[in-house]
């Protein structure tokens, strides 16, 4: 008998709200940190995104016929609570907004899921408290989840709290934490930071046990799977180690409610441990329901060791180099549908949970003038982005087969950014979208979604349930 994918598997897509929403000024939002951070003045900035807080409607109807029954998208902190502190009202326009996004997309019979931080916050909270380097902001975090569940929890039962989360490990940028106290080195820091998001998430895991028993919280992680360049003991065992500190350490605390011993030891043996606040270790058992995690390439190193001065990422990061046996995209972010398989597999065994997919997808440049896009629309052509296809059909496989094959929990699998949207450096070119956006860096243009040929390959793949992907 032919095995096939669950008939309540999900597919998808994800975005965040700064890269998405725009109406920066409008609705009672207050500054966020994006709406003040330097950007690269050759790329664009946030204040319009795709105008998604305005073409929402248009955006979904898009995600139904596509054969969406899933979306992930992210809260504004900003929009719910203007400076985020504890003592502060809710704004009620910001509510209101979220409440009718979530109605329209069951009503398109979409599952919405809930992000309560995409790396961003407050701006207050950055200029005042030093972002999660604070135990106030945690405490800040809580509350602010804790109003996100009462408002909307009785429609959305899939929840995370924070993107990316093993990225708090290695960026202070992500935790808008980025001062360092005087006479601490970078690294203490850092995993002190990274403690502080771990108890921010276990919070929030506790505030929807107890508001929303019948909901689901995951971890979600970005997971780069790491190849030893050579076949020698030694780098074998860097490439392992590496793999454990910037993917499993993340998954174990997850899935497991403690930091695991190898990251006992890294942190004591350098005298980076962080420091335990009276009932951190009871917060730290509030374990998630399934592992998530973003996937996009898998990196290559050379032989290496960890040392006793810089954090882990920096030393792997200098050891990274190019993979002869797999492509690459302008980004240098290379194309490995079997890592993803193995990475499934990883994460499955190690925490024994399921696993969900929630970002997928290439990024590719794709510049057109207007008058290209005037000229196609007239001739009924479309933008050709067979290298999306060839992408996505290829990691859908890997994934069936990782399901079929080694029996892998997978909940769904969910693409990044579907309609097009700023990318993470705030640059409209590099894009993942089988919608095309009329904007670029510059120019907004008239912002007019306009399908690409993945559009009718990526509805066929969903709508089949992941069978047809010829």
């Amino acid at each position: 008998m032919e095995k096939k994918l669950p008939k309540d598997f999900y597919w998808g897509g994800s975005v965040s709200s700064f890269q998405t929403e725009g109406a920066r000024d409008e609705g009672g939002k207050g500054t966020c940190i994006y709406d003040v951070r330097p950007m690269n003045p050759e790329f664009s900035d946030w204040s319009v995104g795709i105008d998604a807080y305005h073409r929402y409607d248009e955006d979904i109807a898009l995600m139904k016929e596509m054969g969406f029954n899933f979306y992930r998208f992210s809260i504004c902190w900003s929009r719910i609570i203007p400076n985020g502190s504890l003592d502060e009202p809710v704004n009620e326009e910001g509510v209101a907004f979220y409440n009718s996004l979530i109605d329209r997309l069951l009503a398109a019979g979409i599952e919405p899921m809930i992000t309560l931080v995409h790396f961003d916050m407050p701006y207050e909270l950055v200029k005042e408290h030093n972002g999660f380097a604070s135990r106030y902001v945690v405490d800040c975090f809580e509350r602010y989840a804790r109003v996100c569940i009462e408002r909307f929890g009785d429609r959305v039962k899939h929840w995370m709290s924070f993107n990316e989360q093993n990225l708090h490990g290695m960026m202070l940028r992500v935790s808008n934490a980025e001062d360092i106290p005087e006479g601490v080195s970078l690294p203490k820091h850092l995993y002190q930071v990274n403690h502080n998001v771990f108890i921010a998430h276990c919070k929030a895991v506790k505030a929807l046990r107890e508001l929303q028993p019948d909901a689901k919280f995951c971890g979600m992680n970005a997971v780069t799977n790491i190849y030893p360049y050579t076949n020698t003991p030694k780098n074998n065992l860097f490439a392992w180690q590496a793999y454990q500190y910037m993917n499993g350490f993340h998954c174990d605390v997850f899935a497991k409610g403690k930091y695991p011993d190898y990251m006992v030891a890294y942190l004591e043996n350098r005298g980076w441990m962080p420091t335990f606040e009276e009932g951190d270790d009871e917060l730290l058992k509030y374990t998630v329901d399934y592992i998530a995690f973003s996937y996009y390439r898998s990196n290559t190193i050379t032989e290496g060791e960890f040392d006793y001065e810089r954090p882990y990422h920096e030393i792997v990061n200098e050891h990274c180099v190019k993979n002869p046996h797999c492509e690459a995209n302008e980004w240098n972010w290379e194309i490995d549908p079997i890592g993803f398989r193995w990475t499934l597999n990883d994460l499955a065994v190690r925490s024994d949970l399921p696993v969900f997919v929630l970002e997928n997808g290439i990024g590719w440049r794709e510049d057109f003038s207007q008058e290209e896009i005037d000229q196609m629309l007239a001739e009924g052509k479309m933008i050709e982005d067979d290298y999306r296809i060839n992408y996505h059909r290829d990691h859908i496989q890997e994934m069936k087969n990782a399901m079929i094959e080694e029996g892998v929990k997978c909940l769904g699998y969910v693409t990044w950014g579907p309609i097009d949207i700023l990318a993470s450096m705030c640059n409209m070119d590099k894009r993942y979208g089988f919608v095309y956006v009329n904007r670029t860096n510059k120019d907004l243009r008239d912002l007019k979604r306009i399908p690409k040929k993945s559009f009718a390959w990526i509805k066929k793949a969903f709508e089949s349930n992941g069978e047809d992907l010829d």
